[in-house]
C-alpha cells in the first residue's frame, strides 16, 4: 500500500509499505478522508531526534474510512461500513490502516466523510471540557484560533460561559472566531492582549484561558493574561520537550493549571460520540471549518500550508480516494 513515512526531522516520503494483516479483534479500514492537526506538524517536525524515522503512516489521525474486514466476536461494525477511525498512533496517512474494533464508530449514510472527519478533533476538545470548572457567567479567553481554538469557543458557548474571547496572531482565523462562538477577537499581533482583555472584562482579566496553540509564546501569554486565582487549560500540543517559563507568575498569581489529553481511553468514546452526533445533525456547522482539500499524492504541499498557516487555511482534508 502507498504509505507517508517520516524519514528524517521535517522531510516525509512517501513509500510502498506491507498492507497491515487482520488479527483478532481488529479491522482492516480503507482510508477516504483525512484532516490535518497541530499534532501532526510535531510528529513531523517535533519530535526527539530518536524518534526518526517513523513507522510507515506517520503522520495521521484524524481519518473516516470503510471497513474492508474484521475479526471480532462482538462488534456491530460490519464490511462494507463507513466508520470514524480513532488512530492514536499517527500512522493512518496510508490506504489501509488496521484498527483495534473498540476505535470504531459508525457513521450514518448521510454525513459527508469530510465531515465526520472534523468529530475526531472535537471530540478531544470535549473531553478536554471536561477538565475545565464551572464556566456559567464567567470570561474565558481562547489563544489560538485553529481548527481546536474554533471548537472549544462552540463548545464554550454551549457551556455557559459569559464572555469567549477568541486571541490569535493571525487575523484571518479571527474572522471565524465569532460563526463559532466567540464574543470578542483580539488580534495579539497587533495589539495588546492585557490592555483589550482589561477594557472587555471591565478592568480585570479572564477567570479561564485555554491555550490551544502550542507555541512557547502563546504558553507564556497564558499565564500573563489569566486573572489572580484564575484558571489555564493546556491544550495546544507544544512543539519541544522543555522552554523558559514564567514559573513565578504562574505561582504568585495562584493560577491553577490542567492538561488534557487522552481522549481515545474516554470510556465509550463518549465525547467523540457527542462530537459526531453534532455534526451528523447539524448542530455544529463542520462545513464552514474546512478551507482546503489535497489530494493524498499532495499531502506533503499539505503539511507545509498546514505548518505555515498560510493562504487563509484553517482545516486541511486530505482525500484519499481521487
Amino acid at each position: 500500500m502507498k504509505a507517508v513515512q517520516i524519514i528524517a526531522r521535517g522531510k516525509a516520503v512517501f513509500v510502498d509499505a506491507p498492507k497491515p494483516a487482520l488479527l483478532p479483534e481488529t479491522a482492516i479500514v480503507r482510508t477516504l478522508r483525512s484532516s490535518l492537526c497541530g499534532s501532526d506538524i510535531r510528529h513531523l517536525h517535533h519530535l526527539p531526534e530518536s524518534s526518526y524515522p517513523t513507522a510507515p503512516g506517520e503522520t495521521g489521525h484524524e481519518m473516516v474510512g470503510t471497513v474492508e474486514a474484521i475479526e471480532s466476536s462482538a462488534s456491530l461494525v460490519q464490511p462494507g461500513d463507513r466508520v470514524l477511525c480513532l488512530a492514536p498512533d499517527h500512522r493512518a496517512m496510508c490506504e489501509y490502516y488496521r484498527a483495534p474494533v473498540d476505535h470504531l464508530l459508525p457513521l450514518d449514510a448521510d454525513t459527508p466523510a469530510e465531515y465526520a472527519v472534523q468529530a475526531q478533533q472535537l471530540g478531544t476538545v470535549l473531553y478536554a471540557c471536561k477538565a475545565l470548572p464551572d464556566l456559567r457567567g464567567k470570561s474565558v479567553a481562547v489563544i489560538g484560533q485553529g481548527s481546536a481554538g474554533l471548537w472549544f469557543n462552540e463548545a464554550l458557548r454551549r457551556l455557559g460561559a459569559d464572555k469567549i474571547i477568541a486571541l490569535d496572531i493571525k487575523a484571518y482565523r479571527l474572522a471565524y472566531s465569532r460563526h463559532f462562538g466567540a464574543t470578542h477577537t483580539i488580534c495579539n499581533a497587533e495589539e495588546s492582549p492585557v490592555a483589550t482583555l482589561r477594557e472587555i472584562c471591565g478592568g480585570a482579566l479572564p477567570d479561564v484561558v485555554i491555550e490551544a496553540a502550542g507555541e512557547a509564546e502563546s504558553i507564556r501569554l497564558a499565564v500573563e493574561i489569566t486573572r489572580r486565582s484564575g484558571f489555564i487549560l493546556w491544550f495546544g500540543v507544544p512543539r519541544f520537550e522543555t522552554m523558559d517559563f514564567p514559573i513565578f507568575a504562574l505561582f504568585w498569581k495562584t493560577i491553577a493549571t490542567r492538561g488534557m489529553v487522552g481522549a481515545a481511553e474516554d470510556p465509550g468514546h463518549a465525547c467523540t460520540r457527542r462530537a459526531l452526533d453534532w455534526i451528523s445533525r447539524g448542530e455544529v456547522d463542520a462545513a464552514a471549518m474546512i478551507t482546503h482539500r489535497f489530494k493524498f499524492d499532495d499531502v506533503i504541499e499539505a503539511y507545509a500550508l498546514h505548518r505555515l498557516q498560510d493562504e487563509g487555511a484553517v482545516k486541511i482534508v486530505i482525500d484519499m480516494e481521487g
